[in-house]
Protein backbone atom coordinates (compact mmCIF):
# COMPACT_ATOMS: atom_id res chain seq x y z
CA UNK A 1 0.00 0.00 0.00
CA UNK A 2 1.35 3.53 -0.33
CA UNK A 3 3.35 4.71 1.65
CA UNK A 4 3.94 8.79 2.60
CA UNK A 5 1.89 11.83 1.77
CA UNK A 6 -0.05 11.96 -1.58
CA UNK A 7 -1.29 15.13 -3.45
CA UNK A 8 -3.69 14.26 -5.47
CA UNK A 9 -5.80 16.42 -8.06
CA UNK A 10 -10.24 16.02 -7.72
CA UNK A 11 -12.15 17.37 -10.07
CA UNK A 12 -16.07 17.14 -9.49
CA UNK A 13 -18.19 17.67 -13.20
CA UNK A 14 -21.60 18.12 -13.61
CA UNK A 15 -22.31 14.41 -13.86
CA UNK A 16 -25.10 12.82 -11.74
CA UNK A 17 -23.37 11.60 -8.43
CA UNK A 18 -21.76 14.41 -6.81
CA UNK A 19 -21.47 12.37 -3.47
CA UNK A 20 -19.22 9.96 -5.04
CA UNK A 21 -16.73 13.29 -4.80
CA UNK A 22 -17.91 14.44 -1.57
CA UNK A 23 -17.43 11.35 -0.10
CA UNK A 24 -13.77 11.02 -1.52
CA UNK A 25 -13.13 14.11 -0.22
CA UNK A 26 -14.07 13.20 3.17
CA UNK A 27 -12.01 10.19 3.21
CA UNK A 28 -8.70 12.09 1.85
CA UNK A 29 -8.87 14.70 4.33
CA UNK A 30 -9.38 11.94 7.09
CA UNK A 31 -6.11 10.61 5.73
CA UNK A 32 -4.30 14.14 5.62
CA UNK A 33 -4.14 13.09 1.71
CA UNK A 34 -2.88 16.89 -0.14
CA UNK A 35 -6.12 17.56 -1.95
CA UNK A 36 -6.55 20.51 -4.74
CA UNK A 37 -9.96 20.57 -5.98
CA UNK A 38 -11.57 21.93 -9.27
CA UNK A 39 -15.48 21.92 -9.38
CA UNK A 40 -16.85 22.43 -13.32
CA UNK A 41 -19.62 25.52 -13.78
CA UNK A 42 -21.92 22.64 -14.11
CA UNK A 43 -21.31 20.69 -11.13
CA UNK A 44 -22.25 23.65 -8.97
CA UNK A 45 -25.57 23.38 -9.98
CA UNK A 46 -25.83 19.27 -9.64
CA UNK A 47 -24.04 19.95 -5.93
CA UNK A 48 -26.96 22.16 -5.27
CA UNK A 49 -29.76 19.93 -6.50
CA UNK A 50 -28.52 16.62 -5.67
CA UNK A 51 -27.18 16.94 -2.10
CA UNK A 52 -28.48 20.68 -0.77
CA UNK A 53 -25.24 21.87 -0.79
CA UNK A 54 -22.75 24.56 -2.24
CA UNK A 55 -19.70 24.64 -3.89
CA UNK A 56 -18.55 26.22 -1.06
CA UNK A 57 -19.50 23.26 1.09
CA UNK A 58 -17.31 20.95 -0.50
CA UNK A 59 -14.04 23.53 -0.81
CA UNK A 60 -14.15 23.24 2.78
CA UNK A 61 -13.07 19.58 2.52
CA UNK A 62 -10.14 20.47 0.05
CA UNK A 63 -6.56 21.95 1.13
CA UNK A 64 -6.74 24.00 -1.91
CA UNK A 65 -9.34 25.60 -4.26
CA UNK A 66 -8.85 26.52 -7.99
CA UNK A 67 -11.69 28.09 -10.10
CA UNK A 68 -12.53 26.18 -13.45
CA UNK A 69 -11.15 28.58 -15.28
CA UNK A 70 -8.01 29.52 -13.59
CA UNK A 71 -5.59 29.35 -16.38
CA UNK A 72 -2.45 30.17 -14.29
CA UNK A 73 -2.80 27.78 -11.81
CA UNK A 74 -0.24 25.66 -10.86
CA UNK A 75 -1.92 22.29 -12.29
CA UNK A 76 -1.48 23.88 -15.62
CA UNK A 77 2.42 22.94 -15.64
CA UNK A 78 3.73 19.37 -15.48
CA UNK A 79 6.58 20.77 -13.57
CA UNK A 80 3.95 20.96 -10.47
CA UNK A 81 4.55 17.67 -9.16
CA UNK A 82 1.20 15.47 -7.93
CA UNK A 83 0.51 12.06 -7.84
CA UNK A 84 -2.45 11.76 -9.98
CA UNK A 85 -6.08 12.69 -10.88
CA UNK A 86 -9.15 11.90 -10.18
CA UNK A 87 -12.54 12.91 -11.63
CA UNK A 88 -15.78 12.07 -10.10
CA UNK A 89 -18.15 11.99 -11.55
CA UNK A 90 -16.83 12.83 -14.39
CA UNK A 91 -18.81 13.66 -17.25
CA UNK A 92 -19.25 12.20 -20.96
CA UNK A 93 -18.23 15.75 -22.01
CA UNK A 94 -15.04 15.77 -19.78
CA UNK A 95 -14.42 12.35 -20.72
CA UNK A 96 -14.54 13.64 -24.61
CA UNK A 97 -12.07 16.04 -23.77
CA UNK A 98 -9.87 13.86 -22.13
CA UNK A 99 -10.17 11.46 -25.43
CA UNK A 100 -9.38 13.65 -27.96
CA UNK A 101 -6.95 16.35 -26.27
CA UNK A 102 -9.26 19.09 -25.92
CA UNK A 103 -7.79 21.02 -22.72
CA UNK A 104 -9.89 24.22 -23.12
CA UNK A 105 -10.44 24.83 -18.80
CA UNK A 106 -8.63 23.40 -15.87
CA UNK A 107 -10.21 19.90 -15.39
CA UNK A 108 -9.34 19.29 -18.97
CA UNK A 109 -5.74 20.86 -19.01
CA UNK A 110 -5.07 19.42 -15.65
CA UNK A 111 -5.90 15.89 -17.03
CA UNK A 112 -4.21 16.44 -20.03
CA UNK A 113 -1.01 16.90 -17.98
CA UNK A 114 -1.49 13.69 -15.62
CA UNK A 115 -1.50 12.00 -19.47
CA UNK A 116 1.26 13.59 -20.60
CA UNK A 117 3.89 13.05 -17.05
CA UNK A 118 2.43 9.31 -17.03
CA UNK A 119 0.54 9.72 -14.01
CA UNK A 120 -2.13 8.14 -12.48
CA UNK A 121 -5.36 9.49 -13.97
CA UNK A 122 -8.89 8.03 -13.09
CA UNK A 123 -12.31 9.02 -14.33
CA UNK A 124 -15.56 7.85 -12.94
CA UNK A 125 -18.40 8.15 -15.45
CA UNK A 126 -21.68 8.25 -14.52
CA UNK A 127 -23.84 7.81 -17.38
CA UNK A 128 -26.49 5.08 -18.81
CA UNK A 129 -27.08 3.95 -20.82
CA UNK A 130 -24.46 4.06 -22.78
CA UNK A 131 -23.50 5.31 -26.31
CA UNK A 132 -21.03 3.90 -28.83
CA UNK A 133 -19.76 7.19 -28.80
CA UNK A 134 -19.60 7.12 -24.80
CA UNK A 135 -17.68 3.29 -25.12
CA UNK A 136 -15.10 4.88 -27.77
CA UNK A 137 -14.31 7.74 -25.61
CA UNK A 138 -13.32 5.37 -22.44
CA UNK A 139 -12.09 3.15 -24.86
CA UNK A 140 -9.58 5.91 -26.21
CA UNK A 141 -8.59 6.68 -22.29
CA UNK A 142 -8.34 3.29 -20.95
CA UNK A 143 -5.85 3.06 -24.01
CA UNK A 144 -3.57 5.94 -22.81
CA UNK A 145 -3.40 4.20 -19.06
CA UNK A 146 -6.51 6.07 -17.80
CA UNK A 147 -8.47 3.97 -15.06
CA UNK A 148 -11.79 4.40 -16.21
CA UNK A 149 -14.17 3.31 -12.63
CA UNK A 150 -17.23 3.37 -13.57
CA UNK A 151 -19.84 4.25 -10.46
CA UNK A 152 -21.27 0.82 -10.67
CA UNK A 153 -21.47 -0.84 -6.59
CA UNK A 154 -20.94 -4.26 -6.19
CA UNK A 155 -23.43 -6.49 -4.21
CA UNK A 156 -21.48 -9.67 -3.09
CA UNK A 157 -20.37 -7.57 0.48
CA UNK A 158 -24.15 -7.47 1.48
CA UNK A 159 -24.62 -3.65 1.27
CA UNK A 160 -27.14 -2.26 3.65
CA UNK A 161 -27.45 1.34 3.06
CA UNK A 162 -26.95 3.65 0.13
CA UNK A 163 -23.42 5.06 1.94
CA UNK A 164 -22.24 1.61 1.60
CA UNK A 165 -23.07 2.00 -2.24
CA UNK A 166 -21.25 4.99 -2.24
CA UNK A 167 -18.41 3.78 -0.05
CA UNK A 168 -17.39 1.04 -2.84
CA UNK A 169 -17.10 2.88 -5.55
CA UNK A 170 -15.02 5.77 -3.42
CA UNK A 171 -13.20 2.84 -1.81
CA UNK A 172 -12.29 1.00 -6.10
CA UNK A 173 -10.76 4.21 -6.31
CA UNK A 174 -8.80 4.59 -3.67
CA UNK A 175 -7.44 1.39 -4.30
CA UNK A 176 -6.05 3.14 -8.19
CA UNK A 177 -3.92 4.81 -5.78
CA UNK A 178 -2.76 2.21 -3.17
CA UNK A 179 -4.39 3.94 -0.56
CA UNK A 180 -5.78 1.43 2.35
CA UNK A 181 -9.04 1.71 3.73
CA UNK A 182 -11.46 -0.51 5.10
CA UNK A 183 -14.96 1.25 3.02
CA UNK A 184 -16.10 -1.97 2.24
CA UNK A 185 -15.19 -5.75 2.63
CA UNK A 186 -13.05 -6.95 -0.02
CA UNK A 187 -14.58 -10.46 -1.71
CA UNK A 188 -13.33 -13.69 -0.20
CA UNK A 189 -14.86 -15.63 -2.48
CA UNK A 190 -18.67 -17.77 -2.31
CA UNK A 191 -19.10 -20.25 0.57
CA UNK A 192 -20.84 -23.65 -1.35
CA UNK A 193 -23.97 -24.62 -0.76
CA UNK A 194 -24.89 -28.00 0.40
Amino acid sequence: MHKGNLRLVVAITGASGIVYGKRLLEVLKNKNIETHLIVSKAAEKVIEHELGLSKKDLEKLAEHIYDVDELTAPLMSGSFRTDGMVIIPCSMKTLAGIAHGFANNLILRAADVALKEKRRLVVVPRETPLSTVHLRNMLAVAEQGVFVVPAMPAFYYKPEKIDDLVDFVVGRVLDCFDVEHKLFKRYSGMKARG
